[in-house]
């Protein structure tokens, strides 16, 4: 999975970018109490570690 696809999985689960710095990407929603952090690489594809860290942390099974 490439970073934009990532980014726009959690885009259609309801995240939003709360906060930017640089390459690194906040994204929070309501009644989610951690934000999800994402280093943002664009075309890159995400690490499998990082990529299931990140799905587990948004409660997003896939």
């Amino acid at each position: 999975m490439k970073f934009s696809e990532l980014v726009r999985l959690l885009e259609e689960k309801g995240f939003r970018i709360v906060k930017e710095k640089g390459s690194i990407r906040y994204y929070g929603k309501q009644g989610c109490a951690k934000l999800i952090r994402v280093d943002y690489h664009g075309a890159k594809e995400v690490p499998t570690g990082t990529c299931h860290a990140i799905l587990k942390a948004a409660g997003i099974k896939k």
